[in-house]
C-alpha cells in the first residue's frame, strides 16, 4: 500500500551529513535514509543513491526517520543538475498514490519518464540518417532506414533504434559503420520557441467569444475551477479552449492540453501554430527519448509554455501550471488500465486544484460523470449550440432491420445502400462505420463447432485478413489461419463468422463495384504517420466510401462526407457493462458528427434491431438531456458511480486454485468493508478468465458516495500476504470490467 507519511511542510534545506529521507521509483514501501552530500540538497532534489551494488535515481522526499542503524546509512552519491520537484508536485503525487492506492515509487516512476537524467551532455550518443546506403539491404537493415525516414529529423539512441524497428543493436552498429547511419553527441536540450498570444485568432461567433471571455476570466483569477465545455461536433470547441490557452501564456503560466489518441496530435498541432506562431512541446509515446529528456527538462526551468500531450503528460515537472484542458474527456482512453490504474481527468483536476490552475472538460457528449458534477454546482456549464459557419447538424434515422431484406452474410441494408448511391451520384463522401477492428470476429468449425481461441488468453482469436493472420486483441499473439480444425481435425470447416471493418471492406467494394472503398483502422497502417498521410487524402476526397471504427469518430475533419451509416447500432448495447448505455450514446453522436461538417448537409443512419431501446431513440432524437437525466435515474436508484463508488479488484496467477484460495479468504475477512457499509462480490472467473496464461478472479466493492472507500480498503488488504506469482491489482473508479 502507498506510504503516505507526509514530509512535505514546506521546502527545506539539508547540510552535509543530515540525514534525509529518499524516494526511489523502486518497488518499495516506504522512503530510504541516506546522508545529505557534499555541499548539502534541497527538498525536492533529483539525486542519485547507491542501493545495494547499483545506483538509483530518487527524489529528496524531507528529513529522514533515523529509524536505520546510522552507522550503516551511505551518503547521496550526487545532485542530479535538473530543477528540484516542487512541493505540489511531491504533493500531488502523495495524493494520487493515495487516491489509487498505488505505491508512492510507482508514482514516481511515473513522474521520471524521461532518460538520461543523471547523464553528463558527453555521455550521451544518438544516431541518424547519414549519407551512405548499405552494401546490401536485408530485411532487418531496412526496418532501421523505415523508422529513420518516417521521424527525418529525429535522433534516436542505439536501443531506441533497435527496439522500434525490431532488430538487434548488432544492425544499428554495422549500419553506422557503413555510414548508412551517423552516431553523433546528443543535441543541447534547447528551450521551445516563444508562442505569441497575441497573434490574431479565428473570428468567433457571439457563442464562441462569450465561452472563451468566461474562460479567459477564469484563468486570470489564477485561482482552480472546473468547466465543462459542451458543443455539438464541429461547434468550435478547440478554438475556444485555444482562447483560454492564450490568456494562461499571457499571465506568464504554463498550459496542458491533453488529447486522446496520438493520431489527432499532429493535426491539433498545426492548429496551435497558426494561432501561437510557434509549436508547442509534445508528450506521448511516439516522441523520441531525446525529444522526451529535453521536453521534461524545458518544463522543470519554465522554458516550455504548452504542452499538447497524452494522459501521462499529468506527471510532467510544470513550473506554474495554469490551464489544464481534457480535449474529448469523455473518451475511454483517458484511463489507464495496466500498471497505474489512474483517470486522467479526474488526475487532471485533483493537479489543478493543488496548482490553483483552471481545467477545461471539453466534448460533445460529455462523461455522466461531469455531467453529475455540473448537476451537483460543482464544475461550472459552458455550452456551444451551433456549428460553426455554414456547417449543420445531421439529420438522425433509424432503419429497422426487422424489416429490411437481407441476404446471409451481408450487412449492407437495402436503405443504406439506396443512400450511399445517392451520394456517389453527388461525388459526396460515405462513411461506414464499425466498431469492430479485424476482418471477423471469430472463426468457427463448421464440423464441430469449435471457436478458435488464443493459447495464452480466454478469448476468441479475430482474423485479420489484411495480415492473413489471427490476433489475439488481449495479449497481442497471433497465429497463421489453420487449414485444420485444432479440435476436430476436419479440413475447409473453418469459416470467418460476423463482420470486422476489413470485411465490411469486401462487402462494399462488392456491392459498389465503381467506388473508391478505404478502410481505416489502426492496424493496418504501419505507423501513426503513414494512417495521418491516408486521412489527410481522405479529407481531399481520395476515397468516396470509408469504412472505419472509432478512430474515426474522433477529431477527424473530412468536409465533403454527408452520409454516415452505422452498420451495427446495438453492438455496444450488450454486456454487463455499466457504461454500455452511456458509451454507445456518446460513439453513434460523435461518428454521427462526423457528417455535413461543410456546406452541404448530412444525414446519419443507425441500423438496428432495436429501433426502441431508450438508447437508440435518445440518440435519433437528439435528446441529449433527456438521455443524461434517464440514465442518471438508472444509476442513482442502482446506487453505482457517479452516484456511488465502486473498486474492482483482480487477482491473476499461473495457478487457478492460487487465486481462486486468495479470493475465497479475501471475501470470509471483510469486516472493514462492511463496517463502512460496502458490499463485496465475488470472488469470480473475470469476463476474461485468462489472459497471457495468467487465471484472473474479480471481486466487485460496491459504497455509497460518501463512504471513505480508500481507507477501508487498505485496512482490508492488509490481513493479506501474497506471495510468489500472484498479483492483486486495485482499480478505483473502474472504467472496463473485463
Amino acid at each position: 500500500m502507498a506510504d503516505t507519511h507526509d514530509d512535505q511542510d514546506g521546502p527545506g534545506w539539508f547540510d552535509e551529513g543530515a540525514l534525509v529521507a529518499v524516494l526511489t521509483a523502486q518497488p518499495l514501501d516506504r522512503t530510504l535514509d541516506y546522508r545529505a552530500p557534499e555541499g548539502g540538497c534541497a527538498a525536492g532534489a533529483f539525486v542519485e543513491v547507491p542501493l545495494g551494488p547499483r545506483r538509483v535515481l530518487g527524489v529528496v522526499w524531507g528529513p529522514g526517520l533515523g529509524d536505520f542503524d546510522a552507522a550503516k546509512v551511505r551518503s547521496v552519491h550526487k545532485v542530479l543538475d535538473v530543477p528540484p520537484m516542487t512541493e505540489e508536485m511531491r504533493i500531488f503525487l502523495g495524493r494520487a498514490a493515495d487516491y489509487t492506492l498505488t505505491p508512492l515509487p510507482a508514482m514516481l516512476r511515473l513522474a521520471t519518464r524521461a532518460p538520461g537524467l543523471g547523464d553528463g551532455p558527453a555521455m550521451r550518443r544518438v544516431f541518424a540518417r547519414g549519407l551512405a546506403e548499405p552494401d546490401r539491404m536485408t530485411d532487418a537493415r531496412a526496418r532501421v532506414l523505415d523508422v529513420l525516414d518516417e521521424q527525418e529529423d529525429a535522433v534516436f539512441t542505439q536501443k531506441e533504434l533497435a527496439d522500434l524497428a525490431g532488430v538487434s543493436g548488432g544492425v544499428v552498429k554495422g549500419l553506422a559503420a557503413q555510414g548508412v547511419i551517423e552516431e553523433r553527441a546528443a543535441p543541447r536540450d534547447l528551450p521551445f520557441p516563444q508562442l505569441d498570444p497575441d497573434l490574431p485568432g479565428k473570428a468567433l461567433t457571439d457563442d464562441q467569444a462569450a465561452a472563451a471571455g468566461t474562460l479567459a476570466e477564469g484563468v486570470a483569477a489564477r485561482s482552480y475551477a472546473t468547466t465543462m465545455l459542451r458543443g455539438v461536433t464541429g461547434s468550435g470547441k478547440t478554438e475556444v479552449y485555444l482562447e483560454a490557452v492564450a490568456a494562461c501564456l499571457r499571465a506568464g503560466r504554463q498550459a496542458l492540453v491533453l488529447l486522446p489518441e496520438i493520431a489527432l496530435t499532429a493535426e491539433f498541432l498545426d492548429r496551435v501554430e497558426q494561432r501561437f506562431g510557434a509549436r508547442p512541446a509534445e508528450w506521448h509515446s511516439g516522441v523520441t527519448m531525446t525529444e522526451r529528456r529535453r521536453v521534461w527538462r524545458m518544463i522543470g526551468q519554465g522554458n516550455a509554455q504548452l504542452v499538447v500531450g497524452a494522459r501521462s503528460a499529468l506527471f510532467l515537472p510544470y513550473r506554474d501550471l495554469g490551464l489544464i484542458v481534457v480535449d474529448e474527456e469523455h473518451d475511454t482512453s483517458y484511463k489507464q488500465e495496466d500498471g497505474v490504474l489512474y483517470s486522467a481527468r479526474d488526475m487532471a483536476v485533483l493537479r489543478a486544484a493543488i496548482a490553483g490552475a483552471q481545467v477545461v472538460l471539453a466534448s460533445a457528449t460529455p462523461s455522466l460523470e461531469t455531467w453529475a458534477n455540473v448537476e451537483a454546482g460543482k464544475y461550472r456549464a459552458l455550452s456551444l449550440t451551433s456549428r460553426f459557419g455554414p456547417a449543420r447538424m445531421p439529420e438522425m434515422r433509424a432503419i429497422d432491420m426487422r424489416s429490411e431484406d437481407l441476404p446471409g452474410g451481408r450487412w449492407i441494408s437495402p436503405s443504406l445502400k439506396a443512400e450511399v448511391e445517392a451520394r456517389l451520384e453527388r461525388g459526396e463522401q460515405s462513411l461506414l462505420f464499425l466498431n469492430r477492428r479485424g476482418y471477423a470476429p471469430v472463426t468457427i468449425c463448421r464440423a464441430c463447432g469449435h471457436q478458435v481461441g488464443c493459447d495464452h488468453c480466454d478469448a476468441r482469436m479475430v482474423e485479420h485478413r489484411f495480415l492473413k493472420r489471427l490476433v489475439c486483441h488481449q495479449c497481442g499473439e497471433t497465429k497463421p489461419v489453420p487449414e485444420v480444425c485444432p479440435a476436430c481435425e476436419v479440413e475447409g470447416k473453418l469459416a470467418a463468422v460476423g463482420p470486422g471493418v476489413e470485411r465490411m471492406g469486401e462487402e462494399a467494394a462488392a456491392v459498389f463495384p465503381d467506388a473508391r472503398v478505404e478502410v481505416l483502422s489502426s492496424d493496418m497502417y504501419s505507423s501513426a504517420r503513414a494512417l495521418k498521410a491516408r486521412i489527410a487524402a481522405i479529407a481531399e476526397g481520395e476515397a468516396d466510401i470509408v469504412i472505419g471504427t472509432q478512430l474515426v469518430a474522433k477529431g477527424h475533419n473530412f468536409p465533403k462526407l454527408t452520409l454516415v451509416g452505422v452498420i451495427d447500432a446495438d453492438l455496444g448495447l450488450q454486456g454487463s457493462d455499466l457504461r454500455a448505455a452511456e458509451r454507445t450514446f456518446q460513439l453513434m453522436r460523435q461518428v454521427a458528427g462526423r457528417a455535413g461538417r461543410a456546406e452541404a448537409p448530412g444525414t446519419a443512419l443507425l441500423q438496428t434491431f432495436q429501433p426502441e431501446h431508450p438508447v437508440i431513440r435518445a440518440i435519433v432524437a437528439g435528446d441529449e438531456d433527456g438521455f443524461w437525466s434517464a440514465e442518471a435515474a438508472e444509476r442513482r436508484a442502482a446506487g453505482v458511480p457517479p452516484y456511488g463508488r465502486m473498486a474492482g479488484i483482480v487477482l491473476s496467477a499461473p495457478d487457478v486454485q492460487a487465486v481462486f484460495d486468495l479470493g475465497a479468504d479475501m471475501a470470509r475477512r471483510d469486516g472493514p468493508l462492511r463496517r463502512i457499509g460496502a458490499q463485496l462480490f465475488g470472488p469470480a472467473p473475470a469476463p476474461i478468465a485468462r489472459i497471457r496464461g495468467r487465471h484472473r478472479v474479480r471481486l466487485l466493492v460496491k459504497a455509497d458516495k460518501a463512504a471513505p472507500l480508500q481507507a477501508a480498503l487498505s485496512d482490508w488488504l492488509r490481513q493479506f500476504r501474497w506471495k510468489g506469482d500472484i498479483r492483486v491489482s486495485v482499480d478505483i473508479d473502474p472504467q472496463s470490467f473485463y
